[in-house]
């Protein structure tokens, strides 16, 4: 069973401490969609041992920066550092996860079990896997909790990760490799078929920068068009489609039997394999 949600709402109202635990590029997306939000920055918390400027400007409006965490309680924290540091990064945690404290983690292949056995007994932990288009505020995050958190915990999660874009929710934790193999890692399948557009095009004639911004244009703009309409994607495929014309002869060749289907669930196998190996 999944569930979505399009929508963050505002987080003026944000009651205790939101502790950021990481602040790249992700957990800056995040901190920013959360400020646009109205989410005072007197209420945030971030542990960053390399800080950007824009993170230190942030202490002049109440931010605490690197603050003692045997002193600071949390009301939901956010774990967005890289997950090969999560073991020296997570027990530091301890102090600041109260009862009704939820915690979620960003970190690629960081299971439940691992999160929980890292952080003190009981605690409420919601997985997620953002993606980079989250940047821009246009992103998608899947995420599933623990046993142990409730609908209110639950409510927090989403409006605080649905601050770069829409989240659906899952109840079953082995989606997650292939969730990372679709929207995780689908973002490089894009751009790789931005970059194979204009090597065709300069491979038809066209001059590189031309082709370059041809295809750029195209992606991104049939990309806008997919999130704007209502229509699937199929549907919009045969809009562009007039029978015996030139998109129908290009297609003829990307949905032969050995097309452009077989190839990308070839590469959604690979990459939902390689997730499941970095788990463990």
């Amino acid at each position: 069973m999944t569930t979505s949600s399009k929508s963050s709402g505002r987080l003026d109202d944000f009651a205790g401490t939101l502790l950021l635990v990481g602040a790249g590029k992700m957990g800056s997306a995040l901190l920013e969609g959360w400020l646009a939000l109205g989410l005072p920055a007197d209420r945030l918390a971030v542990v960053e041992p390399q800080p950007t400027d824009s993170v230190v400007a942030l202490k002049k409006r109440g931010l605490r920066l690197n603050p003692d965490l045997d002193r600071t309680q949390a009301a939901a924290i956010v774990i967005a550092v890289k997950p090969q540091v999560a073991p020296q990064a997570l027990p530091a945690l301890a102090p600041t996860v109260g009862v009704d404290t939820v915690v979620v983690s960003i970190m690629a292949g960081r299971a439940l079990g691992f999160l929980a056995r890292a952080l003190p007994a009981d605690a409420a932990i919601v997985r997620a896997m953002p993606n980079t288009p989250a940047s821009i505020g246009r992103g998608i995050t899947v995420a599933v909790g623990n046993a142990k958190v409730s609908q209110a915990q639950r409510a927090l999660a989403d409006r605080l990760l649905a601050a770069t874009g829409a989240v659906e929710w899952i109840g079953d934790e082995t989606l997650m490799d292939a969730v990372t193999a679709v929207s995780g890692s689908g973002p490089a399948y894009v751009f790789l078929l931005a970059e194979s557009l204009s090597r065709a095009g300069i491979a038809a004639g066209l001059p590189p920068g031309l082709a370059e911004r041809l295809a750029r244009a195209t992606v991104a703009g049939a990309g806008e068009l997919l999130h704007r309409s209502p229509q699937p994607a199929a549907t919009l495929r045969q809009n562009v489609t007039s029978p015996g014309g030139t998109t129908a002869a290009a297609l003829a060749v990307l949905m032969a039997e050995n097309g452009l289907d077989p190839l990308m669930e070839q590469a959604v196998a690979a990459a939902t394999k390689r997730s499941r190996e970095l788990a463990g």
